[in-house]
């Protein structure tokens, strides 16, 4: 099973930055190869000051090594081996006009000190960041991963759209860090699912992955905008920053098991603000967004 995941995300890496790089136009991947001391490696892309990107990252790893004390102790085993594979993107778009997009989707195995798989399990999900609402935008983003969870099971959406919304959430602000998606973690086997049901669910939700996102740039990517627009893109994305630093898993497991910080931080955005007590005017475009991400929506 890991041979065959990270070969499927080997090859949605290059599928992805390569219709990426069509649809900016001007800037293409720079790729950096990198091999992990303790064991593994992977295949970083990057994207920087394109016609549509600002910045963006394509990223494959697969490491392997022995699991590092503090995640031990995390998953309440001792002396335990493991391997980790995924692919996580994040596209941070020039035109505030365009949202931020985020994906994940990762295998995990663990092993005793004779090899044999002890623990074994996928995650994932995808989510939209806009910094001006367009509903029409979300409630594609939404179909699209409706339609590809309900091919596995008529609950799925529901609850990985409702994970996500939870999970998605900046505590100390209050709000949504955006519109959601999905999010899903430790998919096990199951009398109702074995491993390769989990692995045909999670490489349908990423082959939608671009028909989720590509419309949405393609509609908003010329659109005028103004600096202030661009001033509260730059703020929201501070709320992004936050996030990432403060509550978001994959940051933590990949800082605690020794991850490469140049792919782990390319999630960050280049151009950030924080105004001291900013609020949207009344009325604004601005705050609509804001009372959105506060009380999320069903969008589909």
């Amino acid at each position: 099973m890991k041979d065959k995941f990270f070969n499927y995300i080997h090859d949605l890496q290059d599928t992805i930055t390569s219709k990426l790089e069509a649809i900016d136009g001007k800037a293409t991947f720079q790729e950096d190869l990198w091999k992990r001391p303790e064991g593994g490696g992977g295949r970083t892309r990057v994207i920087e000051n394109g016609a549509v990107f600002e910045k963006g990252g394509v990223n494959i790893s697969g490491v392997h090594g022995k699991l590092p004390e503090s995640m031990q102790a995390y998953f309440g085993v001792k002396d335990a081996d493991f391997f980790a594979c995924g692919l996580s993107l994040v596209l941070h778009p020039k035109n505030p006009m365009v949202p931020t997009v985020h994906a994940n989707w990762r295998y995990f195995e663990m092993y005793d000190q004779k090899g044999n798989i002890v623990d074994q399990w996928f995650g994932g999900g995808q989510d939209l960041t806009p910094y001006y609402l367009f509903e029409d935008d979300a409630t594609h983003f939404h179909q699209t991963c409706k339609t590809a969870c309900d091919k596995h099971h008529p609950e799925f959406y529901q609850n990985y759209k409702a994970r996500c919304d939870d999970y998605f959430y900046n505590a100390h602000r209050n709000e949504g860090r955006g519109v959601g998606g999905l999010f899903f973690d430790y998919c096990k086997q199951t009398d109702a699912m074995n491993m390769q049901n989990w692995y045909d669910f999670v490489t349908e939700v990423g082959n939608s992955f671009l028909e989720a996102y590509v419309p949405i740039v393609e509609k908003r990517k010329g659109l005028d905008y103004t600096k202030a627009q661009r001033d509260w893109q730059e703020i929201r994305r501070g709320r992004y920053v936050e996030f990432n630093l403060v509550h978001d898993k994959g940051t933590l497991f990949g800082l605690k098991t020794n991850g490469r910080i140049e792919s782990i931080l390319m999630s960050l955005p280049p151009h950030v603000q924080w105004v001291y007590d900013h609020h949207p005017e009344k009325g604004s475009d601005e705050e609509k967004l804001i009372n959105v991400l506060q009380n999320p929506i069903d969008w589909v």
